[in-house]
């Protein structure tokens, strides 16, 4: 289910919204405040980047990222100076793939897939809308 979403523009990449995602979230639980810190979080190769897993590190939260060919290659070449390989867990990593079922899930929303919505605030509320859908559903279905 989407806990949080962070708009940018269609050309620019998602791995600078890393951090602000992120901070957005907040993981229900069933009685109490929402927590702020999830116990671990998944994401593909394009989100290894150092600035990302020391944030996560200094948060507290486990990585689930891969580490890309060409970053274990300059650490390899640093030898001992390079430091330790990531820890990974690929278990784990085989649960990202309900990150990926979710956006196949809001995406399914004619409005949202192919962006009729031109104004920012508008797009926006489509995505809660549908977001706030796939949530009803979820707790309808559960109870």
């Amino acid at each position: 289910m989407p806990l949080a979403f962070v708009l940018t523009p269609g050309q620019a990449a998602d791995c600078p919204q890393f951090q602000t995602v992120i901070e957005k979230i907040r993981v229900p639980g069933p009685v109490g405040r929402p927590r702020t810190r999830p116990g671990a979080v998944a994401a593909d190769k394009a989100y290894s980047s150092k600035a990302n897993r020391a944030y996560l590190r200094r948060r507290g939260i486990t990585a689930v990222i891969p580490e890309k060919v060409d970053q274990a290659a300059n650490r390899k070449k640093k030898g001992s100076a390079g430091g330790r390989p990531v820890g990974f867990d690929p278990e784990r990593y085989k649960q990202r793939n309900t990150v990926e079922r979710c956006f196949q899930k809001v995406k399914t929303w004619r409005g949202l897939a192919t962006r009729y919505d031109k104004s920012l605030e508008s797009f926006a509320a489509g995505l809660h809308l549908r977001g706030s859908i796939m949530w009803l559903k979820l707790l309808t279905s559960t109870a």
